[in-house]
């Protein structure tokens, strides 16, 4: 995922941009409320956190902004506040979701993760492309009402490029996401895995450009 990190804590922006490098995604930050909510406004993320107390700006003002133009960028609140109705007041201003300091980075993926499938889903629990259907409360892929066997690269392969369908996903896209984590990976393991999973899902969904990568077209 392409996140903004809006926050003003030294120290949490270190762990939380290492930890999310290291997971696959792209990170930009601001530390600044005013150059933040420009950031926000000017680029296409697919995740915005943000603080809630920064400088020249408070976060629940960048939020309300962004609403007001109709930005609808999923957005995560970080705030030391714990009183149920800042929780509320964020919310109601379009948050998606709201993490309370101190936190563990356990907590934030897992949030971001049901986000994330949110983002896939539009809300609904089953994502249909073509005829292929995907429950995601349950993890389990149809082929025309059929169920489909994949592996767990292969199925989190294709939901990358679900979530990133109409545009080109590059080979370097796809092995930060599926494989950062590994420190050595066959230069053949995407194309191979790609193989497999067309031949599962159906050659004709996922277009191959060479040297470019690949897309899913709807």
């Amino acid at each position: 995922m392409k996140i903004l990190l809006i926050e003003d804590d030294p120290n949490i922006v270190s762990l939380l941009k290492r930890g999310l490098v290291e997971d696959g995604h792209f990170i930009e930050t601001s530390e600044d409320g005013e150059e933040g909510e420009y950031l926000a406004s000017m680029n296409n993320y697919d995740l915005i956190i943000l603080d809630w107390m920064l400088p020249n700006k408070e976060g629940i003002e960048i939020l309300k902004s962004l609403r007001k133009k109709n930005i609808t960028i999923p957005v995560l609140m970080l705030t030391a506040k714990s009183e149920i109705d800042d929780k509320v007041l964020g919310l109601n201003h379009g948050a998606d979701d709201y993490l309370s300091k101190p936190f563990s980075y356990k907590e934030l993926i897992a949030r971001i993760e049901a986000i994330y499938r949110r983002i896939l889903s539009d809300g609904k629990n089953e994502v249909l492309i073509n005829d292929i259907n995907i429950d995601m409360s349950k993890k389990i892929v149809k082929k025309e009402n059929i169920e489909i066997s994949l592996t767990a690269k292969e199925y989190e392969l294709l939901l990358f490029l679900i979530k990133n369908k109409n545009s080109m996903v590059s080979n370097g896209m796809i092995e930060q996401q599926l494989w950062n984590n590994e420190e050595f990976i066959n230069s053949n393991v995407i194309p191979v895995t790609i193989y497999h999973l067309r031949k599962k899902i159906g050659k004709n969904l996922i277009k191959s450009f060479r040297g470019l990568g690949y897309k899913i077209e709807v």
